[in-house]
């Protein structure tokens, strides 16, 4: 899931060679019977061959488109990465976008349609059904929703490479310019643009392996919703399967689909200063205990819940002035901490009506608790954003209120750590189903 207030809303490959070497050590003269022993010499199993599985992430004023026009503007607290796609089977025909939101919140590759070239576009195929349709998508963030084509790619991050995945072609045109009711019906508002998304496109590298896993494959309403999307125009629900490797039908999380490295993720970002600053640079690493970069080294490792939870999947629960809020979570989508706490004063600025401002640095100290009962502190400082730099496009430590966001955000049994909580730690991000360093996923991990 995604939180923002400003409304934008992983088969690991071993080459394992059993090559048994029969040595026959003969010995004999004459008409002696001759002695043979065998010895089978198993050799050591290969690991797949390694790959550049770390890549830059960058955190900016955004995408040029943002910031154009009347209604531009600049982001804030958003990690973007960079990626490419290209037309199935081709190496040309391809295109690297910057930009690309980098969201442990949420899961599958959307891309704003606009922001694809049309040669591109035209040969990037639509996904199908049976009879012949096209499918669409409706994906519900916390208080908008991005609806389009389920469309077909070559796609690239780093030196992980998956063949034909399913991407969500948001805001597109033709059979998919009318939002189906049902999907408009979850309330907020719709994306459509890079200035409603605040990027070119969000890549989800949660907890689970597709983006909606069997409520989909039952053809169920969730927070993903598939569509039947005749020329027409797109109504009637349909049910898609939850395949991990191809053939897609839902969209995966596209760390899931990787060849290897595919059990999860490490973000890294380093630490800010409360004034802020205009740029952050971090890294993210896909695999965890897969190569010799990415081990498994942190303090606090802390089981989620799996998507057979009533609560659903990634969560945890944290302890606040004395409430237990069971449906907490960490989120890289998220740009600031989201929690309800009327004894703090609120700003009175209209741009900054529902966040905190203490009149001095207040320290917090939630406390996580995983669902196996291991506890961990979510302690950080809360600042008041009067105080950061105004060419800043980073800052820590911001909290906004849940509650005063129009409209407002379902988040009361919920305490968000949003992005803020990952400056100067590596948290990981491990896959449900999938071993991680020796864990079982899914966990996040700091």
């Amino acid at each position: 899931m995604r939180n923002d207030y400003s409304g934008v809303m992983l088969i690991k490959r071993l080459a394992a060679a059993l090559l048994p070497v029969l040595l026959a050590a003969c010995s004999g003269g004459g008409s002696a019977p001759t002695s043979q022993s065998t010895t089978t010499v198993t050799p050591t199993p290969t690991p797949p061959p390694a790959i550049v599985n770390t890549l830059a992430v960058v955190m900016d004023a955004g995408p040029a488109a943002l910031q154009v026009g009347t209604n531009g503007y600049s982001a804030f607290n958003e990690p973007y990465v960079t990626i490419t796609i290209c037309a199935p089977g081709s190496t040309t025909n391809c295109q690297t976008i910057d930009h690309i939101i980098l969201d442990t919140g949420s899961v599958g590759l959307r891309i704003v349609q606009p922001v694809i070239s049309p040669a591109l576009l035209a040969a990037l195929p639509v996904e199908t059904q049976a009879t012949g349709n096209g499918v669409g998508e409706c994906y519900q963030y916390v208080n908008s929703f991005a609806f389009g084509s389920v469309r077909q790619a070559d796609f690239q991050i780093a030196g992980e490479k998956v063949a034909s995945i399913p991407f969500q072609a948001i805001g597109d045109s033709g059979t998919y310019a009318t939002i189906p009711s049902t999907c408009s019906a979850g309330g907020g508002t719709p994306i459509k643009t890079v200035q409603d998304f605040g990027a070119n496109g969000i890549i989800g590298i949660g907890t689970t392996a597709t983006d909606c896993g069997s409520i989909c494959a039952a053809g169920n309403s969730s927070a993903a919703i598939y569509y039947d999307c005749p020329t027409t125009g797109c109504s009637a629900v349909i049910a898609r399967a939850a395949n991990v490797t191809a053939p897609f039908q839902q969209l995966p999380n596209p760390v899931a689909a990787f060849p290897q490295d595919n059990n999860g993720t490490i973000l890294s970002l380093p630490a800010v200063p409360q004034a802020g600053q205009a740029t952050v640079n971090g890294t993210v690493t896909f695999g965890i205990g897969t190569q010799s970069d990415n081990s498994l080294t942190a303090t606090n490792i802390l089981a989620l819940t799996t998507s057979t939870s009533r609560l659903g999947p990634g969560l945890l629960s944290a302890t606040y002035n004395g409430k237990t809020l069971s449906q907490s979570f960490l989120d890289s989508g998220s740009q600031e901490y989201f929690f309800i706490d009327t004894s703090l004063p609120i700003c009175t600025q209209s741009s900054l009506d529902a966040f905190y401002c203490p009149t001095s640095t207040l320290s917090l100290s939630p406390l996580i608790t995983a669902v196996d009962g291991t506890t961990a502190s979510g302690s950080f400082l809360l600042y008041n954003p009067n105080n950061v730099s105004n060419s800043a496009n980073v800052a820590p430590g911001l909290g906004v209120n849940p509650t005063l966001v129009k409209p407002p955000l379902p988040f009361a049994n919920s305490f968000d750590f949003g992005v803020p909580f990952f400056f100067g730690k590596s948290v990981y991000t491990a896959i449900e189903g999938r071993t991680a360093g020796g864990r079982q996923g899914p966990y996040v991990a700091f």
